[in-house]
């Protein structure tokens, strides 16, 4: 369901402050949990106020979908706590880390395609359309640079940092969405994101002072 979709991006700060102490030996002060508790709450806030609007969806949670939420969580943790690993041990940089990880990504995709006989169709599909090109291009570029940016933040500031600046980046498309689309916003709407704000905006100024 939507709220699953939603919480799964928004509850994974605590899991990668976990996967953090028993892949990197990390620890961290009871604030942070304080906090990554309080930005999950904004989020959770947020999103189940927007999702009664009236319209009748399907919101149950079978337990297939629930397992396969919690596997989620943890392989990604998992992947940005081992990526800031590698980056320590071996002394690679952003661009190594990206080519690596499209590599495996296009190899797997590939042999996906491959088994399933869709690749060809795929091909042929892009080369007789230009528009699905444009927005293929265009898609790959942005794709790239989006990628870039997120290799240098785990690398340069840690997966915790790029966990919460995700999930803010989550609930501020949200809510500009609802502003250019019109959708009215609740009360508990704009607290749940008032509480998301004001946590991050306490951490900056609580790290900087450190």
């Amino acid at each position: 369901s939507f709220p699953s979709q939603v919480l799964s991006k928004s509850c994974k700060i605590i899991p990668v402050m976990l996967v953090g102490i028993l892949v990197n030996k990390k620890s961290y002060p009871v604030i942070d949990y304080l906090e990554a508790l309080a930005i999950t709450a904004g989020v959770a806030i947020f999103t189940f106020s927007e999702k009664s609007d009236g319209r009748d969806d399907d919101t149950s949670d079978s337990m297939y979908g629930v397992t396969l939420i919690a596997l989620y969580l943890l392989m990604d943790s998992f992947t940005s706590q081992w990526q800031s690993r590698v980056y320590k041990e071996y002394g690679v940089d952003q661009y190594q880390m990206m080519l690596g990880i499209n590599f495996w990504s296009l190899f797997f995709t590939g042999l996906s395609l491959i088994q399933s006989g869709e690749g060809y169709e795929s091909i042929v599909f892009i080369l007789a359309d230009s528009l699905a090109m444009y927005h293929q291009v265009i898609l790959s570029i942005t794709s790239a640079v989006g990628q870039l940016f997120i290799f240098y933040t785990i690398k340069e500031f840690g997966p915790v940092i790029f966990t919460i600046f995700m999930t803010t980046r989550q609930i501020f498309s949200l809510f500009l969405s609802c502003i250019l689309f019109a959708h009215p916003l609740s009360v508990m709407s704009w607290c749940g994101a008032v509480l998301v704000f004001i946590i991050v905006f306490y951490r900056i100024q609580r790290k900087g002072k450190d």
